[in-house]
């Protein structure tokens, strides 16, 4: 993350975009928790620096990550899963902080599902060109939560399908504080990142991350 993290930006009224059944846009929603999130950001990334997974069949993310939470995320040569163990450290994931789990139940709730406690934080970023094919987050337990997704930094084209992969995407400009919560009939819909234009944000600089939230078990 850059020096210039923690400068504040005006704040953005949230607004609130429906994208299908069970899915909606949340502009600006995350602006509100900037100074805090960002804070939180800095220290879960000296714990967890960000790396880059490896999938079952050998290729390497363009997106680096890391996670915080009572389980994290991981993909190698054994394939998808969460796990409590960091596997480069060999130690447990950071502690998912107040104000992380705080912005994502509050999120859920303004898109319709209450109730909503993550166990796992996803934390990627995004450098320019970096990319996310389409794919369905399925490694979860139980679907009935909804995934929460938080955008911060450059903007990125956000790709929203359908139950199959070959289902029309829409094309969703996602800009710093937005976010993005879909569960119930749109839980299982393909989704993914376009690869990230260049440019240079006032916060984050050349970067973008995204935060990812969800219930694992």
């Amino acid at each position: 993350m850059t020096a210039d993290l923690f400068e504040a930006v005006p704040n953005v009224r949230p607004s609130r975009e429906a994208m299908a059944e069970g899915a909606v846009l949340l502009r600006g929603f995350a602006r509100s928790f900037e100074a805090e999130l960002l804070a939180a950001l800095r220290t879960i990334v000296k714990q967890a620096p960000f790396r880059h997974l490896v999938t079952p069949s050998g290729h390497r993310m363009s997106v680096a990550m890391t996670n915080c939470g009572s389980v994290g995320w991981v993909s190698d040569d054994a394939g998808y899963r969460y796990d409590a163990i960091d596997p480069e450290s060999g130690q447990k994931w950071p502690v998912m902080p107040a104000v992380l789990s705080r912005l994502a139940a509050d999120a859920a709730s303004a898109a319709g599902f209450n109730g909503f406690a993550p166990e796992a934080c996803l934390i990627n970023r995004y450098v320019p060109g970096a990319k996310l094919s389409l794919h369905q987050d399925k490694d979860e337990l139980d679907f009935a939560a909804p995934i929460v997704s938080v955008s911060l930094g450059l903007p990125a084209v956000f790709l929203f399908g359908g139950l199959k992969r070959a289902d029309k995407t829409a094309r969703r400009r996602l800009e710093h504080g937005d976010v993005v919560v879909w569960g119930g009939p749109s839980r299982l819909f393909f989704h993914g990142v376009a690869p990230l234009a260049d440019g240079e944000h006032a916060v984050m600089g050349r970067q973008r991350i995204n935060l990812t939230f969800r219930k694992a078990r």
